[in-house]
């Protein structure tokens, strides 16, 4: 593993407050790892541990075999050789483009240093932008020249703290990708933090979600979306709702009796022995709903979002539970409207009934082959 970060704990002050508390991870070489989680959640605490910014209080941070960080040990920043790429760029205004980011490589010989500026100003699509300033730049542009920056003294990981947050919320998905683009040709492995969804799901290989300290879950966008480890990460990706459903064994065949009938054919449904009496909690997502005028269930729009290409529609069955829906945007229903639904569900993910949401995060919570060695 190129990057293990293992049982980490970051805690301030007297009362030894956790900010970040026993987290593993781990990262392979040439991958993009995201942490994601609401403010204070401890995302950017954990990004400036393993930069050497932040002492660790327990656990230990190994780089490329080498331990920076251990509860007796704890390498500087400066000799860590990682890069860092932080929200409001920190690039100096009375410095041209190329003299930015020949600034971490002033000690290379003068022709091999521009032939490096040029080399990552290339890879960052800025090429013969040497002499421009800063002002000249548009956002995404001076995003790119600290990307370079960043990438040009070579250094062995590279950490980006909410890079596109000063960038128009329509820019931010786009450089994601451009930026990810540009970390894969680049062969970097790179952990990044961001608390948005699209931007995390656009850059990264794996993605942690992080609240209070825990990181509840460790692995790509597809298993948090559809296989979530703990409720609190069912709740934080995407959009749906928990309902109350009950395990039933008929025959042979597993079934989940939901507010809209019982769901059957699904992919790994726990068995009934799973929750007391079979009851507990099922999570429906938007898309776990289709509009069917034809279905017998029936629900109210009590909420619309217009999202371009469709409606996100939530929901109000007559029992009184609410649902969500993404419907394409030409069924455009009133609210107040009564609308046909039918559940086809794929993934079943339950809970115990009217369970914490935030719960600690279980030990498989994070991905098998991202555990670090202990």
């Amino acid at each position: 593993m190129f990057l293990s970060v293992s049982h980490l704990s970051v805690r301030y002050g007297k009362q030894q407050q956790a900010a970040v508390d026993g987290v593993s991870l781990g990262l392979a070489a040439g991958e993009i790892g995201v942490l994601i989680g609401p403010s204070g959640c401890g995302k950017t605490t954990l990004l400036r541990a393993v930069a050497g910014l932040e002492r660790a209080s327990s656990g230990s941070i190994v780089l490329q075999g080498e331990t920076v960080s251990d509860g007796a040990h704890h390498m500087p920043a400066e000799q860590r050789r990682i890069g860092m790429v932080f929200q409001d760029y920190a690039l100096f205004p009375h410095l041209s483009v190329g003299r930015n980011v020949a600034f971490g490589i002033d000690s290379l010989p003068r022709a091999e240093r521009a032939h490096r500026v040029a080399e990552v100003l290339r890879l960052v699509g800025l090429d013969g932008m040497q002499e421009r300033f800063p002002h000249e730049l548009s956002g995404g542009q001076q995003q790119r020249v600290a990307l370079a920056r960043a990438l040009a003294p070579n250094p062995r990981l590279l950490l980006l703290d909410e890079p596109f947050s000063n960038l128009d919320v329509d820019l931010r998905e786009r450089l994601a990708h451009e930026v990810r683009a540009i970390l894969k040709a680049a062969g970097a492995t790179a952990l990044f933090v961001t608390h948005d969804q699209l931007e995390a799901f656009a850059i990264g290989d794996v993605i942690g979600v992080m609240h209070e300290g825990h990181l509840h879950q460790w692995e790509d966008a597809y298993a948090l979306y559809h296989r979530p480890a703990t409720r609190f990460v069912a709740e934080f990706i995407g959009h749906g709702v928990f309902a109350p459903a009950q395990i039933r064994l008929v025959g042979n065949e597993v079934s989940v009796q939901t507010p809209l009938g019982a769901l059957q054919d699904m992919d790994e449904c726990p068995l009934p022995t799973a929750y007391e009496a079979g009851l507990c909690d099922v999570l429906l997502r938007a898309d776990d709903i289709v509009h069917d005028d034809h279905a017998p269930v029936k629900a109210q729009i009590i909420r619309k979002s217009f999202r371009g290409s469709e409606f996100l529609y939530t929901l109000r069955l007559a029992s009184g539970e609410t649902l969500m829906t993404h419907v394409p945007s030409h069924h455009n229903h009133a609210l107040g409207e009564w609308i046909g639904i039918r559940a086809e569900v794929d993934h079943v993910v339950t809970f115990a009934r009217g369970g914490a949401a935030l719960s600690p995060p279980a030990p498989s919570a994070v991905r098998a082959e991202h555990i670090p060695a202990t």
